[in-house]
C-alpha cells in the first residue's frame, strides 16, 4: 500500500488542471460521436469524419488519464472524471441546442459540489 499523498502543491494543481483538460476531451469525444450517430453508418465522409474526430479524442483523453493516475490518487482521479458530464451538459446546450431541465442542473452543481470536497 502507498502512503496517502496531500494534494497540494503546483505539481497538483498542473495535475488537476491536466485531469480538467483530459475531461474536455472526452466530452468533446463524445460530442462527436454524437455527431456520428446523426449520419447514416457507413465508409461515407461525414460518418467517418465525425467518428475519427470522436475517437481520436477519446484516445488523446485515455492517454491523458494514464499521466494523470500516475500522478494522483486513484481515489481522486476517478471520481472526478465525473467532470466530463459538467462538459457534457454544457457542449449539449450549446452546439446541440439539448434541452436544459432544472434537474439537469440540479444534477450538475452536485458533480461540482462533491467535485470539490475531493481536491478540498
Amino acid at each position: 500500500m502507498s502512503p496517502a499523498r496531500s494534494l497540494s502543491g503546483v505539481g497538483t494543481i498542473k495535475s488537476l488542471l491536466l485531469l480538467i483538460f483530459m475531461t474536455f476531451l472526452g466530452a468533446l469525444g463524445g460530442y462527436y460521436l454524437k455527431k456520428a450517430a446523426s449520419q447514416r453508418i457507413g465508409f461515407h465522409v461525414p460518418f467517418l469524419a465525425f467518428f475519427a474526430a470522436g475517437a481520436l479524442l477519446y484516445g488523446i483523453s485515455a492517454i491523458l488519464n494514464i499521466i494523470v493516475l500516475q500522478q494522483l490518487p486513484y481515489t481522486v482521479v476517478f471520481p472526478l472524471t465525473s467532470i466530463t458530464y459538467i462538459w457534457t451538459f454544457l457542449l449539449s446546450a450549446i452546439l446541440l441546442k439539448e434541452t436544459i431541465t432544472r434537474k439537469k442542473i440540479a444534477g450538475v452543481l452536485f458533480i461540482i459540489i462533491g467535485s470539490v470536497f475531493l481536491v478540498l
